[in-house]
């Protein structure tokens, strides 16, 4: 599927996706053509979905990070997980092992915004039981170490 000289490429995107062929091809010690076209095929393949700007949720006013776990009624995971990501506070939702059936990754402004979260989204019907935890502080995030 991709080799080495992919992984360089898609490194040096992930650091920086707004840096040129050109640049990519000095760094990873390669002719421009051969990123291009790798970049080209990494995009047909489904590898590179896309690229976009990755903010500072802070600095836009999402001061808290939250984790939730929940347990579904069974049956109802697809519709309640559907539901739950029309929220625009939620950015992450996914299938889990062990005590829960979902975690729920989400930014909220403040606690009250959090208090909305939790009395209307998260304790909507289908939902048996949540358990929710604040981030404290973010260590590593999309792959990047953070100061």
């Amino acid at each position: 599927m991709i080799d080495d000289t992919d992984r360089r490429i898609l490194a040096v995107l992930l650091a920086d996706a707004r840096t040129s062929m050109r640049s990519i091809a000095e760094e990873v010690g390669v002719a421009l053509g051969t990123v291009s076209n790798r970049v080209k095929r990494m995009e047909e393949m489904g590898v590179i979905h896309g690229y976009g700007v990755h903010l500072d949720a802070e600095k836009v006013g999402w001061t808290m990070t939250v984790l939730c776990g929940l347990r579904i009624e069974k049956g109802r995971l697809m519709e309640v997980q559907r539901r739950i990501a029309d929220d625009p506070r939620v950015f992450g939702i996914y299938d889990v092992t062990g005590e829960f059936d979902s975690m729920v990754l989400a930014r909220v402004r403040d606690r009250a915004h959090l208090d909305d979260l939790s009395k209307t989204v998260l304790s909507s019907e289908g939902i048996i039981r949540t358990v929710t935890h604040v981030v404290l502080n973010t260590v590593k995030q999309n792959g990047v170490e953070l100061p």
